[in-house]
């Protein structure tokens, strides 16, 4: 009998343990829920693109695992970024922040965007084109590696991709097309439009400032825009 009463108490004790847990399980999985995410910083990938990402696997969605999985670490070896930190809001809450790899340019082969740093060193080959990073041609090699240098004669052309990347955004110049010939000089592509602006790089914002206020002028129409220098008249040759 006593045997009995023990193994009944021991069941009993069981089946109150097994209850708690899956008490306490019911209620973490109800309060740490995650149910508003807040994405920054993402321009390649897009906000579901970006949740995929951080929240996958069995307990995405739980704010107590994600503060765990991703404490003092962030997201990393994603193509086109950086970092991703995670934070923890608020137990149904979690904000993504994401850094992306800075793209100065990128030059297509074949149906393949090979995408490139400010110092020269592809970053990333993709099958797809990310708005706002323009194209660069007339830069002659012999061969691509993803994670090493773009083999050109003249490192330099790096230095005057990123002055005029830089000049464009400052002044909030969508380029489809940045040409570079042998002789140093410039050509930006608008659409339709292409604008020669020579070689004489220490005049170049002068030349850019103006675009602004020159582009919408030439909106509908296909040609050149010749700026060889600051101090001569500006012509357009219509195609």
């Amino acid at each position: 009998m006593y045997k009995k009463k023990k193994a009944g108490f021991l069941l009993l004790g069981l089946a109150v343990l097994a209850a708690a847990v899956l008490g306490a399980g019911a209620w973490i999985s109800a309060t740490y829920t995650v149910k508003t995410v807040y994405v920054e910083g993402n321009v390649h990938y897009s906000e579901e693109e970006i949740k995929e990402i951080v929240m996958d696997g069995l307990l995405g969605d739980n704010s107590l695992y994600l503060s765990f999985k991703y404490k003092n670490r962030g997201v990393e070896n994603i193509p086109f970024v950086d970092v991703m930190d995670v934070k923890v809001l608020a137990p149904d809450t979690i904000r993504i922040v994401v850094y992306e790899k800075i793209l100065t340019g990128y030059i297509k082969h074949m149906d393949t965007y090979l995408y490139f740093d400010k110092d020269g060193y592809v970053v990333e080959n993709s099958g797809v084109r990310t708005a706002g990073v323009p194209q660069i041609t007339g830069l002659r090699f012999d061969h691509v590696v993803v994670g090493e240098q773009l083999p050109v004669k003249d490192e330099n052309v790096f230095n005057s991709i990123l002055n005029v990347t830089k000049l464009l955004r400052k002044y909030e110049l969508a380029a489809e097309k940045i040409h570079f010939n042998d002789a140093g000089e410039v050509t930006i592509y608008f659409g339709q439009v292409r604008v020669a602006l020579g070689s004489d790089s220490g005049a170049l914002e002068d030349k850019l400032m103006l675009l602004p206020e020159l582009l919408p002028t030439l909106e509908g129409k296909a040609g050149t825009l010749q700026m060889p220098g600051v101090d001569v008249k500006y012509t357009f040759k219509p195609d």
